[in-house]
């Protein structure tokens, strides 16, 4: 599914974020990937959903070589991914439907279909209920299940998250963590960034670990 070899990215101040980084994820794999605040796991996420580009090295999307696609080809691409942050970036005077419904809008899917996937992914986060309440009433826990919900609505063959239980309390977040293994479980490929080491040490799943934008050895495979 994916496949970093030798990435490094430098920004415009001279600070090297990765160096030399290389790691497959599998189609259907779900790995975790954790380190210090500042090591490198937003920029690697980044790289992947064609927010940033690479200064070296190349990256792969089921085989096809993204490390420096043109800025039209992007768009296509992303859309084959769902991508959850840390802080839900929902519109907070919108509904929780209008807000899961946004990325079909942007794809014009059909009303009808789009209308019978929203309610499924909300359903699927436990929020059906709450489809016609304003995302400005919902609790944080709330919020994020519709991140994650809108995430998901396009049906991407990859999840990318990005310390998406870290503002929640540890009840939130082992739901939420229960909720991506549901996700991998139907084949979905899921690549978890995380600091929070109790958050995973029950996981049966493979760790990477980032130190200072390297990955430690042995991780690479």
């Amino acid at each position: 599914m994916i496949k970093f070899e030798h990435v490094s990215k430098r920004y415009d101040n001279g600070h090297d974020a990765l160096k030399q980084v290389s790691f497959e994820l599998g189609a259907g794999e779900m790995v975790f990937m954790t380190g210090h605040s500042g090591a490198g796991k937003s920029t690697l996420l980044k790289l992947i959903a064609l927010l940033e580009d690479s200064s070296q090295g190349k990256i792969y999307l089921r085989g096809q070589d993204i490390s420096h696609i043109s800025k039209s080809e992007k768009p296509k691409l992303r859309r084959q991914m769902g991508i959850i942050l840390q802080s839900p970036q929902l519109f907070l005077e919108q509904t929780a439907f209008d807000n899961v419904g946004l990325p079909l809008q942007i794809s014009n899917v059909p009303y009808l279909e789009a209308q019978r996937r929203i309610r499924a992914s909300l359903d699927k986060v436990g929020l059906l209920d709450k489809e016609k309440v304003l995302c400005s009433n919902l609790s944080m826990g709330e919020k994020q299940r519709i991140n994650i919900a809108r995430a998901v609505v396009s049906r991407p063959s990859l999840l990318l998250a990005d310390e998406p239980t870290g503002n929640l309390d540890p009840k939130l977040s082992s739901e939420i963590m229960q909720l991506f293994a549901e996700f991998n479980n139907v084949g979905t490929s899921v690549l978890f960034a995380t600091h929070d080491l109790s958050l995973i040490a029950r996981q049966k799943h493979r760790i990477l670990r980032i130190n200072q934008g390297r990955l430690l050895a042995g991780e690479a495979i």
